[in-house]
């Protein structure tokens, strides 16, 4: 992802950290100084498109892509509009086809196609239904009252990370400027060789560094990475007794095909095909597969059906005996 940038100004989040981007509703960013600038009389056309824009419109930018912001901004108008409920059509395929209608619209404003006519079409909408969707809006469900709270926290919360962050940079120039004197004063005034002191200057840099707590990550879904907290405590080990790997024994009812070292010397190997580079990187070596062809062709030649099915049933009654 590209460096955040003001197309007007060109300035970066490098640059000036604590600069924000707006939005509007034509999707193009600027950032606060120039809408502060371009829109002081309260309207003014977007640098980019030319489309005229008011100044109580711009909205702090929420995600890195300026078009997320713009659909989602949509998105929410015209939902306010087309708000009817799943129970207010008489079967699934009727609401199903409601929803598909809602998302064209969307599709259509947030892409720029047909824009007028998708514009005039909702103006009907709101017209034609405007006692049910007042009607509607006073009733919002749990479920949508839960998620303007969690936006909202969400949003608080990203805010107080930024002032945080502005916070700790002011901070951390201020430490390093103060640091700078302290050393300024130490080399024109301390008896020292100037080494020693930027030795021991760096030594306390360092110093101060590694008692600096790791700054914590907070996701959206409430859980801390990195602050040293736990939600949960660690398991204690159970102890058992360890694991012991014992081979399993298989009847192939046939002679015990040679083994896999004397393959070579037993002249079995002599019309095999070498392996591949290819195939010793997943683990396959000729004299596995020359060892597996053996066994496949070894098994099942003392096998009697008669004498195996008397076999199996004496061993079948030994284990119910």
């Amino acid at each position: 992802m590209d460096e955040a940038m003001c197309p007007r100004c060109k300035t970066t989040k490098y640059r000036n950290p604590s600069m924000r981007l707006m939005v509007n509703t034509c999707g193009h960013t600027l950032c606060e100084n120039c809408v502060e600038t371009l829109f002081a009389r309260g309207s003014g056309t977007c640098p980019k498109c030319n489309i005229s824009l008011r100044r109580n419109t711009f909205r702090i930018q929420q995600f890195e892509d300026p078009f997320v912001d713009k659909e989602v901004d949509i998105r929410k108008r015209v939902l306010k509009i087309y708000n009817r409920p799943e129970e207010e059509f008489s079967s699934l395929r009727e609401y199903n086809d409601y929803l598909e209608e809602v998302e064209t619209i969307i599709f259509n404003l947030s892409n720029n196609v047909d824009v007028e006519l998708t514009k005039k079409k909702v103006e009907e909408y709101q017209k034609t239904n405007k006692s049910n969707i007042q009607r509607n809006r006073s009733k919002l469900s749990k479920d949508e009252e839960l998620v303007e709270q969690l936006i909202e926290e969400e949003q608080t919360s990203l805010q107080h990370s930024r002032h945080e962050l502005v916070q700790q940079e002011r901070r951390d120039k201020h430490r390093k400027m103060r640091q700078r004197e302290e050393l300024l004063d130490n080399l024109e005034f301390s008896d020292l060789p100037a080494g020693l002191v930027l030795a021991s200057h760096t030594a306390r840099q360092e110093e101060e560094e590694e008692k600096r707590p790791a700054p914590a990550t907070k996701f959206s879904t409430g859980i801390r990475i990195g602050g040293g907290t736990s939600f949960l405590p660690v398991p204690k080990a159970v102890e058992a007794a360890l694991y012991q790997y014992r081979p399993g024994t298989v009847d192939l009812l046939g002679p015990e095909p040679p083994q896999i070292t004397l393959l070579e010397e037993n002249g079995y190997m002599s019309h095999m095909r070498d392996s591949s580079q290819a195939d010793t990187a997943g683990g396959y070596t000729t004299k596995l597969g020359c060892h597996r062809a053996l066994q496949e062709a070894f098994c099942g030649l003392y096998f009697v059906p008669d004498l195996t099915a008397g076999r199996v049933g004496q061993e079948q009654g030994m284990d119910v005996g």
